[in-house]
């Protein structure tokens, strides 16, 4: 089995999530005969949020391929990011290392199309939902994306970065979120939702969305272990 490396800290919720499922799955898919070699680079969030906040994308690819580096050098065969967020800097944080890292993005749109969906609603932090490192993919493989509106928009980061990045799940969060998705459904015909933040799983799942969710945690984690799995050549 291939040694896994991730770039956790950005949020430590979902760099906890990451953790506890590879080892979970892989243990479980194993009959109880393996669980995976894992490194964790861990980042200084609110300095990586800080680069993200003032548009420094050349210190944070930087910062970002500095861990990377460290994960490859100690023997990591299978390295990604473990938030949406970060991804927009992955094509420069893969030339500086060199490393083929695991795309969130790719892997979401794979499954989507594979789903055979159509258009998507996207929910993120502000940089995931109003740039395009998140829709590219998307985009080229004919799926439309979709929004939500400025203040909603603004609701969604606000709430991604004051309570779940601290762990913090409210039931009034949650509805406001499943308003959104509705609007989106309602007046946009959405298909399906992506949970473009690794936080946002923690609040939504295929329970309780008013729409199929495409769960980038969920998504990410399995192509990580499909990856680690493959024999080496």
């Amino acid at each position: 089995m291939k040694k896994i490396g991730l770039v956790g800290g950005t949020g430590p919720e979902s760099t906890l999530m990451y953790y506890k499922e590879l080892n979970t799955r892989i243990d479980r898919m194993t009959d109880g005969k393996a669980m995976p070699d894992i490194a964790i680079e861990s980042v200084n969030f609110r300095r990586a949020w800080e680069y993200v906040e003032r548009g420094q994308y050349d210190l944070l690819a930087d910062y970002l391929a500095e861990k990377v580096s460290s994960l490859v050098d100690g023997g990591a065969e299978v390295v990604s990011l473990t938030a949406g967020t970060m991804h927009i800097v992955l094509g420069e944080v893969q030339e500086k290392t060199k490393a083929a890292l695991v795309s969130i993005p790719k892997a979401v749109c794979w499954e989507a199309l594979n789903r055979g969906y159509r258009k998507i609603g996207l929910l993120g932090t502000i940089f995931t939902m109003e740039q395009d490192y998140m829709k590219t993919d998307f985009r080229e493989a004919g799926i439309e994306v979709v929004i939500p509106e400025k203040a909603d928009r603004e609701l969604v980061a606000k709430r991604i970065l004051e309570e779940l990045e601290n762990g913090i799940v409210k039931e009034s969060t949650l509805k406001e979120f499943q308003g959104i998705i509705r609007k989106m459904r309602d007046e946009k015909g959405i298909e399906a939702v992506v949970l473009g933040c690794t936080e946002l799983p923690m609040i939504l799942n295929p329970g309780n969305c008013p729409v199929d969710c495409l769960d980038s945690v969920e998504i990410h984690i399995n192509e990580l272990i499909n990856m680690a799995m493959e024999k080496s050549n």
